[in-house]
């Protein structure tokens, strides 16, 4: 039962974050321009690599469903892409108090997240 509830998390987590990332290839224009409000170096390039962690790492972590040590770093991966995009794109305390409920939300997501990537990771031992 255990490997199998296991299987289902690691397939649906892995598969939800690859077709998250291939939707963001879309967007990587506008991704490249908060990254360059933020005065990030090389904008573009950012952006492509976390879109690019998103992807793989979403296809280690549903790999990881087969191979444990796939979702072993396929849980790492995710784990600092979530870090990443929390406080480059929902830095909550950078905004007014009316603007913060939307970027609050983001960064709780990405925590709650965070912790079943890191359940993914350690399963990965």
């Amino acid at each position: 039962m255990f490997w199998f509830l296991s299987s289902i998390a690691h397939l649906l987590m892995g598969a939800a974050f690859v077709m998250f990332g291939v939707r963001n290839l879309k967007n990587i224009a506008a991704l490249t321009a908060v990254l360059e409000a933020k005065k990030i170096s090389q904008p573009e390039n950012a952006a492509k690599f976390g879109v690019g962690l998103q992807i793989a790492g979403g296809a280690l972590t549903f790999l990881g469903a087969f191979f444990g040590w796939f979702g072993l770093l396929g849980g790492l991966a995710m784990m600092v892409f979530l870090v990443l995009a929390t406080v480059l794109f929902h830095p909550f305390w950078e905004f007014p108090a009316d603007q913060q409920a939307p970027h609050i939300s983001a960064a709780l997501t990405n925590t709650a997240l965070f912790g079943g990537f890191l359940l993914i990771f350690a399963l990965g031992f």
